[in-house]
């Protein structure tokens, strides 16, 4: 069995940095994967894809990157299922195991800060 997903997009947001209750960082984020064909109306859809990345991940991804921001994405896809208004929700989210950086940014804001 293989549950490995790759991704290469924008991010939507800024990435805001969060604790569980047991006290491990996270970050929900949004990824903007452009389609690599036209619809029948001549234009490329976008798919907007969640994600989430825990602790260095995490915590590293919401340091370096912004909106706007190009990352890839290696992980797996995550299925959840909850109640809502006593119906069963299922929702699907990609955990990213290793977020790499492909826009090129300049110093994080705490490091300029510093200077």
């Amino acid at each position: 069995m293989l549950n490995q997903v790759v991704l290469v997009g924008r991010l939507t947001q800024d990435i805001t940095l969060k604790k569980s209750d047991n006290g491990k960082s996270y970050a929900h984020f949004s990824l903007a994967v452009p389609r690599s064909f036209k619809n029948m109306d001549g234009t490329y859809e976008t798919d907007f894809i969640d994600c989430v990345a825990w602790e260095m991940t995490a915590k590293n991804t919401a340091t370096y990157c912004k909106k706007g921001n190009i990352v890839g994405i290696k992980g797996r896809v995550q299925s959840t299922v909850y109640e809502k208004d006593k119906e069963k929700k299922y929702k699907m989210e990609i955990i990213a195991e290793k977020v790499t950086f492909l826009t090129k940014n300049e110093e994080p804001e705490e490091e300029a800060a510093k200077k």
